[in-house]
């Protein structure tokens, strides 16, 4: 029996560290607290049940540091302009897109959906969609 609810708890932490592909702190965050959360639910209690218990628990944690993480992050860009900062256009080939301020085309591929960019002729920041 306890081989079985460890290798439930490995796999729902193992399928929480895929999910971890997210590239916003948000989805980190949850992914890494789903997985800490199955291993100590299923750890503490022996049953299947407090390892999912555990998981729904450890993601809600980790998405809410997550999202004041990236809270912070955007901090650091100072407030945002009036209306939110306006997103670029898509230039017609993936991860590439058109700035909203001078139409010059960026390679946002390493760039997260709704991550922000600097304009290097403005100097004005613009959101991937």
């Amino acid at each position: 029996m306890k081989e079985k609810i460890f290798a439930v708890t490995f796999v729902v932490a193992l399928c929480s560290v895929v999910l971890n592909s997210c590239e916003t702190p948000v989805g980190q965050g949850a992914g890494w607290g789903a997985a800490t959360g199955a291993i100590i639910g299923g750890a503490a209690t022996g049953h299947v049940r407090g390892a999912a218990i555990g998981a729904a628990a450890g993601a809600a944690a980790g998405a809410l540091m997550g999202a004041a993480i990236q809270e912070d992050q955007a901090a650091r860009y100072g407030p945002p302009p009036p209306g939110g900062y306006p997103y670029a256009r898509w230039a017609g080939t993936p991860g590439f897109y058109h700035s909203p301020y001078t139409g010059r085309v960026y390679d946002l591929r390493g760039v997260p959906p709704g991550g922000l960019t600097r304009d290097v002729d403005t100097g004005r920041l613009f959101r991937k969609p």
